[in-house]
């Protein structure tokens, strides 16, 4: 019977391989088209590669806890003559020329090497920002999968403090005396985007932002919102009314977003990720709570679709939660800014008309940035916008 090759698909921006980690079919199960078969691991989430077409699963020919790129054949399914007729299969080969049958087009060798397709800022996953490093030791840093901040702690014997090859050989030995364990692809993932970040010249900006309309109106609240959620909504309303804030720097032109899609990071084991809020200035708070919920849920547990992360304008992080009352967090590289939430605090605050100090809640909003498109002084108005928006909370 013809048979349908299984593939890796592309399962996200910046994505070139997943890990396969779970059958979900075994071989010799009938299956249906668009129906699960496999589960595998990206740097983001555990997802679900589905069956082409409908028939008998053959045979799965990749192995379990093996990564495979973007391409890369995994197995494949037996189809009836007329489903591979529709599908343009053809097993007959090519009599007009000598050598062997040709292979269908959708079948690559697992080794193939692909390259991601990346919709972001373009900026590669794998760029490395080093400067004075000879062909050698770039070679030797591809080969051992090290980027140019790997070699920051290490004091060159070159001219001018240059690291040659012997200092990063004499570092690598040096590094094989202590303990050594493999870093998850998350944390990979993390080091590599924030690595990419930080050659932009970046910058940040606060205020004390009081909390306790927005606190009393969550507690009349049925479906309640978290603090992060109003912040969301804020910044998406100031973003709304003016979008130039969020424009991204490509050569010498600024890029303005066409929607205002706004992330906001949770933390999952071993590092961070970022669900996307789509259109939030058109959406009020009381409808986001649900959807908002079930963003964290998914992201805690790494199973996030496609559709969920990637393309946001800007996000927010309530670093707020750890106790933390003011922290200056980097930017996404594909985006201009992020919104900060510090933890509330209760202060003393004067207050005029009664001539007296009340107490107030209090907590610290930061908005960090790419300076060379935004200054200090339209960061701050932003982040006035929102301080406004989130003292008026039933417009949010």
């Amino acid at each position: 019977m013809p048979k349908v090759p299984i593939i890796m698909p592309q399962l996200g921006e910046s994505i070139a391989e997943a890990t396969l980690v779970r059958l979900v079919l075994n071989p010799g199960d009938a299956i249906e088209a668009d129906a699960d078969i496999l589960e595998v691991e990206t740097n983001k989430a555990v997802m679900c590669v589905a069956a082409p077409c409908s028939g008998i699963l053959a045979e799965i020919t990749a192995e379990l806890d093996k990564s495979y790129p973007v391409g890369a054949v995994l197995g494949y399914i037996e189809v009836t003559a007329a489903e591979a007729e529709r599908l343009g299969i053809d097993e007959k080969p090519d009599r007009r020329k000598s050598g062997p049958p040709r292979r269908p087009k959708a079948e690559l060798d697992s080794t193939t090497s692909v390259e991601p397709t990346v919709r972001g800022l373009p900026v590669p996953a794998h760029a490395g920002g080093a400067s004075y490093l000879s062909p050698r030791m770039k070679a030797r840093m591809a080969e051992l999968g090290m980027h140019a901040a790997d070699l920051s702690g290490i004091a060159g014997s070159g001219a001018g403090g240059r690291v040659t090859i012997d200092d990063m050989e004499r570092f690598l030995e040096d590094l094989e005396r202590n303990r050594i364990t493999p870093a998850s692809s998350m944390r990979v993932a993390v080091a590599d985007a924030m690595r990419r970040s930080w050659t932009r010249p970046l910058a940040t900006v606060g205020r004390p932002v009081e909390l306790d309309r927005l606190l009393a109106h969550r507690k009349a609240q049925t479906a309640k919102a978290g603090p992060a959620l109003y912040g969301l909504r804020a910044l998406a309303i100031a973003l709304g009314e003016n979008s130039a804030p969020a424009g991204r720097l490509i050569g010498e032109k600024i890029v303005h977003p066409r929607s205002v899609d706004i992330g906001f990071a949770v933390e999952a084991e071993d590092g961070v990720l970022v669900p996307v809020i789509r259109n939030a200035d058109q959406t009020r708070l009381a409808d986001l709570v649900e959807r908002y919920s079930r963003l964290v849920g998914l992201a805690r547990q790494r199973r996030l679709s496609v559709g969920d992360t990637g393309g946001s304008i800007a996000t927010i992080t309530n670093y707020g939660t750890f106790g933390l009352t003011l922290a200056t967090p980097i930017p996404l590289p594909e985006q201009t800014l992020l919104l900060g939430m510090g933890a509330g605090v209760v202060v003393p605050k004067w207050n005029a008309e009664l001539e007296e100090f009340l107490p107030v809640t209090e907590a610290m909003f930061t908005i960090s940035f790419d300076h060379r498109v935004l200054d200090g002084g339209a960061a701050g108005r932003l982040l006035k916008r929102v301080d406004e928006l989130l003292n008026a909370p039933e417009e949010l």
